[in-house]
């Protein structure tokens, strides 16, 4: 899927959600692990606006469904991936003719800049607040160093290659996660994998073995990160 047309992905899934419930309700760790797994699954927004609507109507003819309302994506999973086969299935064998080019780059420099800045601000306190574990000291150092580079290529006159910018952040979000996982005590660890055990328990049965377990890694991740007070790197989450 093009990416740079779903870097506001997230907010619009959330806020269908809203609308569909009829009420704002915060989105919860497990909600932001399934919309991932969709984003990296390449869910077109409309295949999982398709599949929320489904998933309403068929939660509304249900009995779980008189007068409770729909707490969670979790219960949508189904109806949004099958959506997303329809919509690929529906492509298959069309033929689009050349794009053409874009003329302008699509996020202000300034906005960029802006966002590495704030990053490299929050990674820098970080380090400060947990100075005592020098494996995430270290792991920081070379995130904050990661964002340098990226906001030195804002510099260049040269049209900016947006989709290397996003590789390189990814790369840095990748060694996050992975350190996060290797150096966070075992009593953090522990408690957040408790923590997702509960909220997933309902939904264990409703849901394919990847599908848990991508949704279980995407949770993790996120909670780690709140932990820690780390941001996302990654451009799909630039506001």
């Amino acid at each position: 899927m093009d990416g740079w047309n779903y870097f506001n992905y997230f907010t619009e899934i959330e806020e269908y959600f809203w609308k569909k419930r009829g009420s704002h309700l915060l989105v919860s760790p497990l909600d932001w692990a399934i919309m991932e797994t969709w984003q990296k699954a390449g869910v077109p927004l409309e295949a999982a606006f398709k599949g929320i609507d489904r998933a309403f109507e068929s939660y509304g003819r249900s009995r779980r469904g008189a007068g409770k309302p729909l707490k969670s994506l979790a219960y949508c999973t189904d109806a949004v991936l099958e959506a997303a086969e329809e919509s690929q299935e529906a492509a298959t064998g069309k033929t689009t003719g050349g794009t053409a080019k874009r003329s302008s780059e699509p996020f202000p420099r300034e906005e960029l800049k802006q966002y590495f800045s704030r990053n490299m601000e929050t990674v820098r306190a970080a380090i400060q607040v947990h100075s005592g574990n020098q494996e995430l000291v270290r792991l920081w150092e070379e995130a904050s160093g990661g964002l340098q580079v990226c906001a030195a290529l804002l510099e260049s006159s040269s049209t900016l290659d947006l989709e290397d910018l996003e590789r390189r952040l990814t790369i840095l979000d990748e060694r996050i996660h992975a350190g996060l996982l290797l150096h966070a005590s075992e009593e953090t660890i522990l408690r957040i994998r408790r923590e997702m055990d509960g909220a997933l328990a309902a939904y264990r049965r409703k849901m394919k073995a990847e599908q848990l377990a991508l949704v279980e890694k995407q949770y993790l991740q996120k909670r780690l990160l709140e932990e820690f007070r780390i941001p996302r790197l990654s451009l799909f989450y630039l506001s």
